[in-house]
């Protein structure tokens, strides 16, 4: 435990920071947006103590938590970064981003330089009785605070630490500083950093100010962008239609999710969600099917282009354009038509499949057809996730009439979009729905979906794979995919295809 003298207390400037007209922003604590306190605290603080004040929340798909309920908005910690900024604090830039061998030279000794970290460290300063994963921080763990008469200085009573105390303090924005000061080691364990601490804040707001410090005046990893949106729901331009570019990402990051969570899905825990291998994550990135949504499924229903497909999930509901499926709808969608293509290709004995399955690689997801999720397959890559939902949509847009899509409507009220109730709005899709999807899916398991790294192949088919390399590659992957489809033995699909095709 921590000698009390260690942590005693710390003296702070209590900054107002409140407009009236904040008073009008809609708070509601059933969605972790309570009213926060009109003021926040400014104090230094060595970076080993804060340290161990410090709880930080990093987002994990360990434990398939749905992002609708997990709390946690930090980031993945990168050790490399941690020990670059450990770096820069003991000699500044450019000195930290050379090499080993280049730090050991002694003519680059006078590269050294002061390593600065004047930006502040954003924490949340949890009150006992607030709960996280399920536990609660008790009245002697928190930190109290004693506000000066003046309103202007505060006073930082800190708690005794135990290795098994509740953290007081909970990381916003600055965990990669604090983890670069993690082991103590001798000369940088006091290094001071200036923090600034709110008090009581709910976690949609600590969301809410991780985005507007990272994301929105610059670009950060596009998954972590894509996987706060849920937990900023509180912003009402988030479900204003989607010719806002926000609602379409964060409707796109909710379809997603869907796709990942849903058992009933092929991609069920097999979306790499947050980075890292392949074979543990998945093959195909978070961010590469938002994209793919983006640009087609959640596209907006009024074409953009003359001729070209709206997209059926770009309905506005409060107008009369398009189609008003809610999420729950979409997200049923989405997993049957991948479902039904997932088992058409596993069912398929086409020689590009077998192949496939032949040529099996080590990075392959065990239990998994590789004909679908492997290595050489097309379908396990961003070109061919996007190519199969642009077609789809694209179909089911030009058949929107003769498929009765309008007149689909939910059988009760499903706000949530838990894995049951996607389940059972996808059991009430139209049997003639269901049977053009499979009729489309069986046609496209008879495409040869290899990618450009398939050992042996021809070098003119090798020329044509590799041509559905790159942002060029989604066009081109499209227009063979229609070509395909219009050779098919199903009239309505074949009919269908023959429309797209004088779109391309």
């Amino acid at each position: 435990m921590v000698p009390p003298d260690e942590f005693s207390s710390i003296p702070a400037l209590r900054v107002q920071q409140w407009l009236p007209v904040w008073d009008r922003v809609n708070f509601d604590e059933t969605q972790n947006q309570a009213h926060p306190e009109q003021h926040f605290y400014v104090f230094s603080l060595s970076a080993a103590k804060l340290r161990k004040l410090s709880g930080i929340y990093r987002r994990s798909t360990d434990e398939m938590t749905p992002r609708g309920e997990d709390l946690g908005i930090q980031r993945r910690h990168d050790p490399e970064r941690s020990a670059e900024i450990r770096r820069y604090v003991e000699a500044g830039y450019p000195w930290s981003g050379l090499t080993d061998a280049q730090r050991k030279n002694p003519e680059n000794e006078r590269l050294r330089k002061p390593g600065w970290l004047p930006t502040a460290v954003v924490v949340n300063i949890l009150n006992p009785g607030d709960e996280r994963s399920g536990q609660k921080i008790e009245d002697a763990e928190a930190i109290k605070i004693k506000d000066d008469p003046t309103g202007k200085l505060a006073t930082l009573v800190l708690p005794e630490i135990s290795d098994d105390s509740f953290p007081p303090i909970e990381v916003i924005d600055g965990q990669h500083r604090l983890f670069a000061f993690e082991d103590d080691v001798s000369g940088v364990a006091d290094f001071e950093l200036p923090v600034v601490a709110f008090h009581g804040l709910d976690i949609s707001w600590q969301a809410y100010l991780f985005w507007t410090i990272n994301i929105k005046p610059k670009k950060i990893n596009a998954s972590l962008a894509f996987d706060l949106y849920p937990l900023l729901r509180e912003q009402d331009w988030l479900d204003s239609g989607d010719k806002i570019l926000v609602y379409r990402e964060s409707r796109a990051q909710e379809l997603t999710e869907i796709l990942w969570a849903n058992p009933e899905s092929p991609w069920y825990k097999r979306i790499n969600m947050l980075g890292g291998p392949r074979r543990e994550n998945g093959p195909v990135t978070q961010a590469a099917f938002v994209r793919s949504l983006i640009a087609s499924m959640v596209k907006p229903w009024v074409p953009t282009g003359r001729g070209h497909a709206g997209g059926i999930f770009g309905g506005t509901p409060d107008t009369k354009e398009g189609l008003t499926w809610s999420r729950v709808q979409q997200g049923s969608f989405l997993v049957t038509a991948w479902r039904i293509l997932a088992d058409a290709v596993e069912a398929s004995e086409a020689n590009w499949a077998q192949a496939i399955r032949a040529q099996k690689a080590e990075l392959d997801i065990a239990g998994a057809d590789p004909a679908f999720t492997g290595t050489y397959s097309l379908l396990a890559t961003d070109q061919g996730v996007r190519g199969f939902q642009s077609v789809v949509n694209d179909l089911c847009y030009i058949r929107r009439d003769p498929l009765g899509l309008a007149k689909w409507r939910e059988t009760g009220d499903f706000t949530d979009v838990s894995a049951n109730n996607v389940k059972r709005v996808a059991d009430s899709i139209p049997d003639n729905v269901r049977e053009f999807l499979t009729r489309v899916a069986e046609e496209l398991a008879t495409f040869d979906w290899r990618s450009s790294s398939f050992p042996n192949l021809s070098e003119d088919k090798r020329l044509s794979k590799a041509a559905l390399r790159g942002s060029g590659g989604y066009k081109e992957l499209r227009t063979q995919l229609v070509s395909h489809l219009k050779n098919s033995s199903s009239e309505d699909v074949a009919t269908a295809a023959t429309g797209l095709e004088a779109w391309q």
